[in-house]
């Protein structure tokens, strides 16, 4: 009424410029419903009530995406008198957003009591259970209350999932409003992925003590930026208050790649892909490209933006070109552009000389600086690889080549940029393990050769001598049987060693792998054992100066496509001269593998090789490993377990069972009783790694002649130490696994920091 009083004191001037203000406002409304852009699939609503509704989702029957794994449709309810409530399942929806979030109000749990302490309500809120839907990580789960703890359960990637918190005070004196840490309300994270949630409040003591200010527990979900607390909610909150709370939402379970093969790809026109890949939700999600804006699920949906609309987007006396995806700006008549400005435009010479003098100037000026960076570039890249050279022990290296007449001749030294290139900058994906020595890489050369590169860890200068070490070891080397070494790398800040790529693995993998293990037969078995103690047997024999290479175990082993062994891995190896039998060191290896003489002597010879050969052996055997925590105590060390075995004719019950047949059990006794001798817990004891392997070629050979040759009572089976081999009976008594497991833990807790238990 008001309004119309005061137009009728309007004159003439004054009514149309309102009217013509109403045209202006029209035009423009329905421009803007011109250029809007489809959020739902044609002849479909794209709203319920005040929320929108983009497809994917559509709220009847063809008008939104069929999934199995997903769950799209919105139930747009109608009631007489009410305005339409769009629902997902038992949720209230209040908004759904096309980059993946959707918006529902979630009810609380309460847990209410009387002034004498008699429970008035409590619930559990089952919660978000739509396998469709995560809860976002911009919620949070809440629990208000002076006497209140809060359980919130849910799946995390397919387990089960807990977590709570507790809240409490004694008046509201102590509460400070905005702060949700434990005084009358605290909070926890929501973690990324989790699904089927259900939350519950409850109290200590049926807020008795707190009553008078506070008589319920509340628990719920609620946004972040939704929540601030106050004192006045202990009182204020009603019974199922409902709150805001975001869901998360993806297509299907694929990634982008897999869904374009499988043809149900949703993604529409000028839209990009990108999965979920946070390893809780599978599924992906679409997005408009740059220059782009609409619905990226609708097939068109992604429409040009006009970014001239926006006069801001070109400087001042320039002009706005759009562009599919884009936009340019151009200078307006009688401008031209200089260095990114619009100036105008002038045909004085003058300027065009001054111009070109000025550029000329800057590109001789560039050149000349440029010429002498990269040159001092160059120069210190040059300095930097000299002293990477020194510092990584290249003068020891060539020392120590010297003293064992060999040249660096005899062994190739790549750069950097070779070795780069062949691993691809070193790449993860080119990892092929680690080790306690350094990172192995697989890299391919410039001649298509396929080889293994190991980059040291190199943290002081012991490290540098057990680099030098394994590099001198192996020019030292030459048998078929152990990996070959082509060269090295000292121009970086760690050394490189390259050798030979073997194809199959560590033997740990082939006899512990239960489906590899399966694989491998007796044969192969008494193959590699045979290969592995012929190598041992010329590392200590036949090689120019006898090599202990102290940490035999079936993680240094590696086998070719023929399963043919490799000995490898030679950083703790150690030269004997030729006048020595034992080197006094510091003590260095694998538990489980690691000879218990050495260990409490500090004193290396060769039968501490023969013992963790020994150790290998029962492995192939038994399939178990050489430690292992998880087995009951006295079977935690398999050298004192095996022997324990054969001491009480247990053997075939410790033997694989794929192993054994009624054709090979007195050669699997032979061989195990080998075993036995080479843990023997004294090293004169231990026979020589040369009969061993003597030995190990005679059995291997009478199998391939002929299996029932073997004598079933042993008696043509001549033993290597007549002087300690005792059938399958040892010197140390009844006690030995228990007093040999005791030395094992002694030794350990001795020598933990000397010990390399991750090799």
């Amino acid at each position: 009424m008001l309004f119309w009083e005061s137009s009728g004191a309007m004159g003439f001037h004054s009514m149309l410029v309102l009217v013509t203000w109403v045209g202006v406002m029209l035009t423009a409304i329905m421009a803007a419903a011109a250029i809007a852009y489809p959020l739902a699939l044609p002849h479909c609503n794209d709203s319920c009530g005040d929320v929108k509704i983009p497809y994917p989702f559509g709220t009847s029957e063809g008008c939104y995406r069929h999934d199995e794994s997903r769950h799209f449709f919105i139930n747009c309810s109608k009631s007489y008198g009410q305005p339409d409530q769009p629902m997902i399942g038992d949720f209230p929806i209040t908004s759904i957003s096309i980059e993946g979030e959707m918006g529902v109000m979630m009810d609380s749990s309460t847990d209410c009591y009387n002034q004498s302490g008699t429970a008035l309500s409590n619930d559990t809120k089952e919660g978000l259970r739509l396998s469709s839907f995560t809860v976002s990580v911009t919620n949070m789960f809440v629990a208000v209350g002076c006497d209140t703890f809060a359980f919130l359960n849910g799946i995390l990637k397919d387990e089960p999932f807990t977590t709570g918190c507790l809240s409490k005070c004694n008046d509201t004196g102590s509460i400070v409003n905005g702060n949700c840490s434990g005084i009358g309300c605290c909070h926890v994270d929501i973690p990324e992925g989790l699904t089927h949630v259900n939350f519950a409040a409850y109290s200590f003591k049926n807020h008795s003590d707190v009553w008078s200010f506070n008589p319920c527990s509340f628990a719920f979900i609620i946004q972040k930026d939704e929540f601030s607390f106050s004192s006045a909610y202990l009182t204020s909150l009603r019974n199922n208050e409902s709150f805001p709370m975001v869901l998360d939402w993806a297509i299907g379970n694929e990634t982008c790649e897999v869904a374009r093969n499988k043809g149900n790809y949703i993604c529409g026109a000028n839209s990009n892909c990108s999965d979920l890949n946070n390893g809780s939700a599978p599924g992906y999600r679409c997005k408009c490209k740059e220059g782009y804006v609409g619905n990226p699920y609708l097939k068109d949906g992604c429409q040009d933006i006009d970014e001239c609309n926006d006069k801001l987007n070109c400087p001042d006396k320039q002009r706005c070109v759009n562009e599919v995806g884009s936009y340019h700006c151009l200078c307006i008549k009688g401008y031209h552009k200089v260095e990114e400005e619009c100036v105008p435009r002038r045909s004085s010479l003058t300027i065009y000389l001054a111009v070109g003098i000025s550029i000329i100037s800057l590109l001789v000026l560039l050149l000349g600086c440029s010429w002498i960076y990269y040159g001092l570039k160059k120069r210190k890249i040059i300095k930097l690889k000299e002293k990477y050279f020194h510092q990584n022990g290249g003068l020891l290296l060539k020392q120590q080549l010297s003293n064992h007449q060999k040249s660096m001749e005899t062994t190739k030294i790549f750069t950097t940029e070779e070795l780069k290139k062949a691993t691809n900058n070193y790449d993860e994906s080119r990892v092929l393990g680690q080790g306690g020595y350094g990172t192995v890489y697989r890299g391919v050369l410039s001649d298509n050769t396929v080889v293994a590169i190991k980059k040291s860890k190199i943290g002081d200068q012991s490290q540098i001598e057990q680099f030098i070490n394994e590099m001198i070891v192996l020019t030292q080397i030459n048998h078929r049987n152990v990996v070959k070494l082509f060269g090295c790398c000292l121009e970086t800040k760690v050394p490189l060693l390259v050798y030979e790529f073997i194809t199959n693995g560590t033997l740990s993998n082939h006899v512990h792998d239960k489906s590899l293990s399966s694989l491998l037969s007796w044969e192969k078995r008494l193959k590699i054992a045979t290969e592995i103690a012929g190598a041992l047997a010329y590392l200590h024999s036949s090689a120019s100066m006898s090599i202990i290479h102290r940490d035999v175990k079936t993680a240094n082993i590696l086998l070719d496509d023929d399963y043919t062994a490799k000995v490898a891995d030679f950083g703790a190896s150690r030269l004997v001269p030729l006048d020595q039998t034992q080197l006094t060191t510091l003590v260095q290896g694998t538990l489980g593998y690691l000879d218990p003489e050495y260990m409490q002597t500090s004193q290396l010879t060769e039968k501490s090789d023969v013992y963790s050969f020994g150790v290998v052996m029962a492995e192939l055997l038994t399939g178990k490993k050489a430690l292992s925590f998880a087995r009951p105590e006295i079977d935690r060390n398999l050298a004192v377990s095996f022997v324990s075995a054969i001491k009480e004719d247990r053997l075939l019950q410790i033997l694989e069972d794929h192993i054994v047949s009624e054709g090979n059990i007195e050669q699997l006794k032979e061989i195990a009783n080998l075993a036995k001798q080479c843990v023997s817990l004294k090293g004169e004891d231990r026979p020589f790694m040369k009969e061993v392997a003597k030995e190990l070629e005679r059995l291997r050979s009478m199998e391939k002649t002929s299996l029932g040759n073997i004598d079933v009572d042993g008696k043509k089976t001549e033993y290597l130490l007549s002087a300690t081999s005792h059938s399958f009976n040892i010197d140390v008594g009844t006690s030995c696994s228990t007093s040999t497991i005791a030395e094992y833990d002694s030794i350990r807790e001795q020598e933990l920091k000397s010990v390399e238990d991750g090799r």
